[in-house]
C-alpha cells in the first residue's frame, strides 16, 4: 500500500494481513460499522464514534514486539523539516505548511491572516480539544505554541523505536506530514504525553479512548509498526469501550 493511498483513503481501509491459512484480504468493515470516524484527512477532523464488532481482534494486522526499547538513536531531524507542504491529503501543496492545514481543519469559528508559511492561515478560532473535553480559544501569537501544539497520535520517536529508524528519509517525512497521524490538541497535555506510548500515557478524556485507541491501531497498521506488548492490553481495553456492533 502506497503512502500517497494512505493519505487519501477515507474510513474504512483495506489492509493485507496473513492469515492462518494462508495470506489473504482482510477488511476493517469486519469491525468497524457505521463510523462516521475517518482515518483523518485535512478538511475532516477525528471525531465521532467508531463501532467495534464483538470478537473481533481490533489489532489483526499488527505486529507484536517485546517491550519498548530506545537505543537513543533517535533524532527529530530525520523525520525532516517540520513542516512541508508536501501531504498529497485534501489540501496539501496548497502553499500552506502541514502545521497551519491541521489548524484549518480542526479548529471551528476561524478568521484567517496571510502569513509567510500560508496565504490563509488562521488567525483565530476555537478548538474543542479531543484530549481533555477543554474548550480552547486560539489566537496566533508568539504564545501560539504553548497554547495549541498539533500532536502526532503515533509519536515520531516511538514509531522510531517500532521500526521507522529503517525507513527511507521520504517515507519518515511522509509519516511527519500524514493528516492521519495528526491532531490540534492542548499543548500542555502533549506536552505531557510527549514521546510515550499507550501503556503510559493515555487522553486524560476517557470518553476519547476509543477514538485515539482505533487511530492509533490505524496508523501502527497502515505503517506496518509494531506495537510494544505492554500496549496491547491497553489498546484493547480502550477499543472496547466503542459501541459494538453485529
Amino acid at each position: 500500500m502506497t503512502r500517497r493511498r494512505l493519505q487519501r483513503r477515507m474510513w474504512p481501509v483495506i489492509v493485507a494481513v496473513g492469515m492462518a491459512a494462508g495470506v489473504g484480504w482482510w477488511s476493517p468493515q469486519d469491525w468497524l460499522v457505521e463510523s462516521r470516524l475517518p482515518t483523518i484527512t485535512v478538511d475532516r477532523p477525528l471525531a465521532g464514534m467508531p463501532t467495534v464488532a464483538a470478537g473481533v481482534d481490533v489489532l489483526a494486522g499488527v505486529s507484536v514486539a517485546p517491550a519498548r526499547t530506545r537505543t537513543g538513536d533517535y533524532r527529530r531531524a530525520a523525520f525532516g523539516e517540520a513542516w512541508t507542504d508536501d501531504t498529497d491529503a485534501p489540501g496539501g501543496h496548497n502553499q500552506c505548511d502541514t502545521r497551519n492545514d491541521i489548524l484549518d481543519r480542526d479548529l471551528i469559528d476561524k478568521r484567517y491572516v496571510a502569513i509567510s508559511r500560508c496565504p490563509r492561515a488562521v488567525a483565530t478560532g476555537v478548538l474543542h480539544d479531543p484530549y481533555t473535553s477543554m474548550t480552547i480559544n486560539f489566537q496566533r501569537g508568539n504564545k501560539t505554541g504553548a497554547a495549541v501544539q498539533i500532536e502526532h497520535i503515533v509519536p515520531l520517536a516511538y514509531a522510531w523505536d517500532q521500526g521507522a529508524r529503517n525507513w527511507t528519509d521520504e517515507m519518515r517525512v511522509r509519516f511527519a506530514n500524514d493528516p492521519a497521524n495528526l491532531l490540534a490538541v492542548d499543548g500542555p497535555t502533549n506536552q505531557d504525553k510527549s514521546d510515550r506510548e499507550p501503556a503510559r500515557w493515555m487522553p486524560p478524556n476517557q470518553a476519547f479512548h476509543c477514538q485515539y485507541a482505533v487511530q492509533f491501531i490505524a496508523v501502527l497498521r497502515d505503517y506496518g509498526l509494531a506495537v510494544d506488548a505492554p500496549s496491547v492490553p491497553v489498546l484493547r481495553d480502550a477499543a472496547a469501550t466503542c459501541p459494538s456492533s453485529r
